[in-house]
């Protein structure tokens, strides 16, 4: 997509990180790293770093730390590219100034950025409006029921519409910063600075693989809570909408509508989502077959559980095993690992880590929640979008990833965004759990 005119004062190497009280210091420390170091002596481009607080005092950091950006939002006046690294709650509406700026400066030709959650901001400023935009996956049932206008998905690492970029959790931030330097500079160019940070030039895959639909505690306290617990328990059985709302003793049509206003999702999609989830555990945790698997999940057929589990992971049941497949000691065997089962030292695959609980953003910025498949329709008469490292033709839709559910407005520690890598996602996953051992 051709770059958009600057106007005014504005200056396309001119990069401004818009800071807010309450961030985590990793992902706001993403940007600085990219584009505020100059790295010359070895051919890399330059890039003028403005860091400036979207609100007044001190701004507080993880681990009870506090910065002091050097400008306001007067420095996004000049700057041709603006970053927002993260933002604190789901429950709070950022500062009308800084939105106002926001709009001012994509107004002006600006291109816009948002690390994270810092996708909340760019929503709420209403540049995503329309669009297709993508986020961690914790927080993208909340950004899509917040904001029914965006096309949330939360199965990619990036999306590029040219003039507004998100990206996902924490180092999916690093992802989105090297493809803004490719796409200013070069490829050449991005993978020298890759291999400054010690970061893959271009990972492969999405953040599908490791979302956690467990289901809000909150939906405990609603009318429906006794249908949906009825769901859970009877997976294994082949049953449809129409007997969830029988049982809801309600029509199909008010079903649907008190469902969704319920998760934000629709019922089927919600019933195949967990289904899916249902044949991760087992893949994860037995040797069943993948014929049984379906059987036990209330999939007609193998076929079908294929289907849908590629569509809403990206990779089909057999792959998915062979990466998530929970180490059970053996009798017999040093540390209870079969000899000759592969991986570092013969060990299988781990889950990825729990991550603690961070103020503000990152893992940190909500409860775990399901993910939700992109909504809305297409957005306006536009260039294709690049999403991740695929371009995407307007206007064409693609399957529903998965439930998604309103939002859990609290601090409690959530799973950790783990990271696709080039050489496949268990290679990581396995050098982890060699270091645990």
């Amino acid at each position: 997509m051709a770059p958009r005119k600057l106007s005014g004062r504005r200056r396309p190497e001119i990069v401004a990180v818009l800071l807010f009280s309450g961030g985590p210091i990793f992902e706001s420390s993403i940007p600085l790293s990219v584009f505020g170091i100059d790295r010359q002596d070895t051919g890399l481009p330059h890039y003028r770093l403005l860091v400036c607080a979207g609100e007044s005092g001190p701004l507080a950091t993880t681990g009870g730390l506090t910065m002091t950006a050097p400008y306001g939002l007067e420095g996004l006046a000049r700057a041709g590219t603006v970053v927002v690294p993260a933002w604190r709650s789901a429950g709070q509406t950022p500062p009308a100034e800084a939105l106002a700026a926001l709009r001012k400066a994509h107004a002006e030709g600006a291109r816009i950025i948002g690390l994270c959650t810092g996708a909340f901001v760019l929503a709420a400023a209403g540049l995503l409006d329309g669009r297709p935009a993508t986020t961690h996956w914790m927080y993208a049932p909340t950004l899509a029921k917040r904001y029914p206008q965006i096309q949330v998905d939360p199965r990619e690492l990036f999306i590029d519409e040219g003039d507004v970029l998100t990206s996902a959790g924490t180092a999916a931030g690093i992802d989105l910063c090297l493809h803004v330097v490719r796409t200013d500079h070069g490829a050449e160019a991005a993978a020298t600075l890759a291999r400054r940070l010690v970061v893959p030039v271009r990972r492969t895959g999405g953040q599908a693989p490791y979302v956690d639909r467990s289901l809000p505690e909150e939906i405990g306290n609603d009318p429906l809570a006794e249908v949906v617990t009825w769901a859970l328990d009877n997976l294994s059985k082949q049953f449809d909408v129409e007997v969830l709302a029988a049982r809801a003793y309600m029509s199909r049509r008010t079903f649907d509508r008190r469902f969704r206003s319920l998760t934000g999702s629709a019922p089927l999609q919600w019933l195949i989502s967990q289904r899916v989830l249902q044949a991760q555990r087992l893949l994860e945790t037995t040797e069943l077959s993948v014929d049984e698997v379906a059987r036990r999940c209330g999939f007609r057929s193998p076929v079908a559980l294929r289907g849908h589990f590629r569509r809403q992971l990206g990779v089909s049941p057999a792959v998915y095993r062979s990466t998530f497949r929970s180490r059970r000691p053996e009798p017999g065997t040093p540390g209870g690992v079969p000899p000759g089962s592969g991986g570092v030292g013969g060990g299988g695959t781990v889950l990825p880590a729990q991550g603690g609980a961070v103020s503000g953003g990152g893992e940190g910025f909500g409860a775990p929640l399901p993910t939700v498949p992109p909504q809305g329709g297409p957005g306006r008469n536009r260039p294709a979008p690049r999403v991740g490292n695929r371009s995407r033709q307007p206007g064409t839709s693609r399957p529903a990833s998965a439930d998604h559910s309103s939002p859990t407005e609290d601090t409690r520690p959530g799973p950790a965004q783990a990271l696709s890598h080039p050489e496949g996602a268990a290679s990581p996953l396995r050098r982890r759990g060699a270091e645990r051992r």
